[in-house]
Order: structure tokens, then C-alpha cells, then sequence
């Protein structure tokens, strides 16, 4: 049983990004965006309140590649302030830094919002995603191996996260650590070695300058809150914590290849299982869905079929010597297709993602057209 306590979480809304539209809203006979429609029906209705309430209107801004891009959140948000008669500045937002562009833009994008900034946060499947999104075909230099062995510690990715404290806090702007995606189970010995991994992973980022992280599930907040807490003490961030010692390059940033691990059997059955399993829930209309004592969200079918199609137009070879072919995808995937009713749709949207010829850039384009 959940219920809210007395003294509730802040809530942070997070738009849809740019790319995505509201199809059930028309403008001048066009789509609307579906960004554009979640910001203005929340902050219309629930800014004032919210402010009463001694909060306000806070944001999660995803799926952004260029400072211009944050140039027109800001517009956005100038306007919004305006029509309603709220103090500009009033309103925060938080980017999440989760593409390969965008990655090299950090600085320009914490400016263009720099009157409404709270931060940058760091992903880790979305960014995935976009390394093979933006390399799909520049060959092995960019062929990650199973995703589940590409930590946060590995090169291109350690890059990252450590020029996203260096620039948050050279800019006084907070940066905010990775999601403990995991779900607490009722088995003890899951739970145990879950939350080992996931103190480890926040107390690194802590150690390396993090103001703060965030969980998929209230029950690792007493374990993010502890390691955060041992490190900053009475502190409320580290933006004190310059990180002048980070020196990060476009090669670091792009050195995919150092990335150790291997193209598996195993790893290509997990992803077509996964997303396969995501993509029957997101079609009946759940966007978070607990998998394998995880919280996966569309990051995950997206880092999933993107991998099937990378190894598949890249021949790549297994650990165990098989080539992934088209027929080895479609065997796998009819092997991992459960049994029953309801799977058609996700099955047949999870084969032309993953075997396409020409690669589609987001997969919850099509997917939303088969949604009432």
C-alpha cells in the first residue's frame, strides 16, 4: 500500500520532448507539440497552486540535442511567466543530459536557461541509445557490447558524467547523478546484492562531486540519502567542489571502442525480451514498468531494439561464433514472444524496429500511431 506521507516529494513534471507530437490536439489543421501541451495544461492550472503552496513550477526537460533547443524552453517559459502574471525566474528546470550532441553542448545549454536553471543530470540507457543513434554506421569504433556490462565507469561514459560536475559547477548550477532503476523484491538475497550495487554506484557519485541522485522506487531512498548524506554532511550540494582537476576531451568523450565486454547470445536475447515485454505495456498505455526487479522506462526499448539493429547491419559476431543475422533476430524473437493474447502488436512493431533497413530515429513515433 502507497500513500502520500506529510510531507510529500516536490513534484517535478516532465514534458515530452521536442520530437514528440499531441495527436489528439490540432493546431491550424497540424498536431500540436506534445511538449508544448504538457508544459502549458500544467503550468496553466497548477503553477499558482503550487506557488501558494510554498513550491512551484518545476521541470524535467529530456531528449535535448542543441543549446538552441533550450533557447526555445526558455522562450517558452518567458511567455508562460508573462500570461499569468508570475515573476520571471519563477520557474526551474532540470535538463537531462541524455544525448551525444547535447553532451558537447552542456555550457551553451545551461546559458540559454541560465534565468530558469536548476541543473543537468546524467542518464545512462538514453545516452546509449544516442551513441548508436548518432554511429550506427561507423562500424566497430562505435559497437557497443551487451548493455548491461556498459557501466557508468566505463571511458566514454566516465567522460561524460565528470565534464557534467566540472560545468554545472563552474556555472553554480546543481548536477544531479544517475537513477537507481532497481525495484526491491521480496527475495532477500536480490535485495542484498541490488542494494550493494546501487550504494556503490552513488557513492561514486558522490565521490566524484554529484549534488544529489535519484531512485525508481521509495525504497532505495534511505540508502541514496545515507551515501549522500556521509559525504556532503550539513551541505546542500557540492557546488563548491570546482573539479578544476577534470580536463575531459571530444576524443575521451568519444572513445566508444575502450568500452570492454561482449556481443552475447545471452546480451541479444535479453534485449529482445526486454523490449518486447516494455513495448506490450507502453501499447496499453504504461510508460514505467517493473522488469526483472527493474524499473525500465522507453530508454530501454529504445537502447534495445537499437542494439539488435546495430549488431544485425554491422554482421556482428557473437562471443559464442554465431553472426547476427536477420533469421537469428526473428528466431530469438519468436523464442521470446510469451505465450497468449495481446503480444501481436508488440511483437510486429519490436521486428520492424530491429530489423529494418533504414534505422527509425525514435521508436515511440510509430508506436504512439498504433495507440488510440
Amino acid at each position: 500500500h502507497y500513500a502520500l506521507g506529510d510531507d510529500p516529494a516536490t513534484i517535478v513534471l516532465r514534458p515530452r520532448g521536442w520530437h514528440l507530437p499531441e495527436k489528439h490536439v490540432l493546431v491550424d489543421g497540424e498536431r500540436m507539440s506534445g511538449g508544448l501541451f504538457d508544459f502549458g495544461l500544467y503550468f496553466f492550472h497548477c503553477a499558482k497552486p503550487l506557488l501558494d503552496a510554498g513550491a512551484g513550477p518545476y521541470f524535467y526537460l529530456p531528449k535535448m540535442e542543441s543549446h538552441l533547443e533550450a533557447r526555445l524552453w526558455n522562450d517558452v517559459f518567458i511567455f508562460a511567466q508573462d500570461r499569468l502574471g508570475i515573476p520571471q525566474g519563477t520557474i526551474r528546470a532540470t535538463v537531462l543530459i541524455e544525448t551525444y550532441p547535447a553532451a558537447f553542448e552542456m555550457e551553451e545549454i545551461l546559458y540559454e536557461l541560465r534565468e530558469h536553471s536548476a541543473g543537468l543530470n546524467a542518464g545512462r540507457w538514453d545516452y546509449m541509445f544516442s551513441v548508436i543513434k548518432c554511429f550506427r554506421t561507423r562500424g566497430e569504433e562505435f559497437l557497443l557490447p551487451d548493455r548491461n556490462s556498459v557501466a557508468m565507469t566505463v571511458p566514454f561514459m566516465r567522460a561524460y558524467t565528470e565534464l557534467l560536475v566540472r560545468t554545472c559547477h563552474k556555472r553554480g548550477a546543481h548536477a544531479i547523478g544517475g537513477m537507481a532503476a532497481f525495484i526491491p523484491s521480496k527475495d532477500e538475497t536480490i535485495n542484498e546484492q541490488a542494494f550493494a550495487k546501487v550504494r556503490d554506484d552513488k557513492s561514486r557519485e558522490a565521490g566524484d562531486g554529484f549534488d544529489g541522485s535519484w531512485v525508481a522506487h521509495p525504497g532505495m531512498v534511505d540508502v541514496c540519502t545515507e551515501v549522500f548524506t556521509s559525504v556532503l554532511g550539513e551541505r546542500p550540494d557540492q557546488r563548491d567542489r570546482l573539479r578544476d582537476d577534470v580536463d575531459v576531451t571530444a576524443e575521451q568523450l568519444l572513445d566508444v571502442a575502450a568500452t570492454p565486454g561482449e556481443v552475447t547470445e545471452e546480451g541479444l536475447r535479453g534485449n529482445i525480451n526486454v523490449g518486447l515485454r516494455y513495448l506490450e505495456a507502453w501499447l496499453r498505455g504504461s510508460g514505467a514498468v517493473a522488469i526483472n526487479n527493474l524499473m525500465e522506462d522507453a530508454a530501454t526499448a529504445e537502447i534495445s531494439r537499437s542494439q539488435v539493429w546495430q549488431w544485425l547491419h554491422n554482421e556482428t559476431s557473437l562471443a559464442d561464433g554465431q553472426t547476427v543475422t536477420r533469421d537469428l533476430v526473428e528466431g530469438l524473437i519468436d523464442e521470446e514472444t510469451p505465450d497468449g493474447d495481446g503480444w501481436d502488436e508488440a511483437r510486429s512493431l519490436y521486428t520492424e524496429m530491429a530489423i529494418a533497413d533504414e534505422y527509425v530515429d525514435f521508436l515511440t513515433l510509430p508506436a504512439y500511431e498504433r495507440m488510440p
